[in-house]
């Protein structure tokens, strides 16, 4: 896999069939990792995530809006090693207005309808992380790079 038509149809994949990733965040310096529901674009060029305002990994995004996501599609099992796929979407993250936002959070709704009233609090941010790149590891060893947009 190294041309931007191969590597594509494994992220629209993978992004399609995994519900949750694991988004990284820096708090002061720390590195801080959170289990979240997202949805992606289809052009692969956004994920979106929701939070609570009031949480840390919100303050983290505010002060410092570099993330990486980490989507994988382990089953928990010694073979994972040669036989998954995981990626790091590598991205910023900014919050969106609820008008603005609209389309989003149609687009995550869609794929997590159980979130609705967690989506509709007060409290609640759209957030889109605008993806720079994505990093595909597979058999283990086996990383490729592909840069959006390119």
């Amino acid at each position: 896999m190294s041309t931007d038509v191969e590597i594509q149809p494994v992220l629209r994949n993978l992004l399609r069939s995994q519900r949750f990733a694991v988004l990284a965040t820096d708090d002061h310096g720390q590195p801080f990792a959170s289990l979240m529901a997202f949805a992606a674009t289809e052009d692969l060029g956004h994920i979106v995530v929701l939070t609570e305002r009031a949480t840390r990994k919100f303050a983290n995004l505010k002060a410092n809006a570099r993330v990486a996501l980490l989507i994988d599609d382990r089953e928990n099992k010694g073979s994972d090693t040669q036989d998954s796929v995981a990626v790091t979407a590598l991205g910023e993250a900014q919050e969106v207005a609820p008008n603005a936002g609209a389309p989003l959070l149609e687009l995550y709704l869609a794929r997590h309808p159980y979130l609705a009233a967690f989506a509709a609090s007060p409290g609640c941010a759209i957030m889109r992380v605008k993806i720079k790149s994505y990093l595909l590891v597979s058999r283990f060893q086996k990383v490729v790079e592909w840069h959006v947009g390119s």
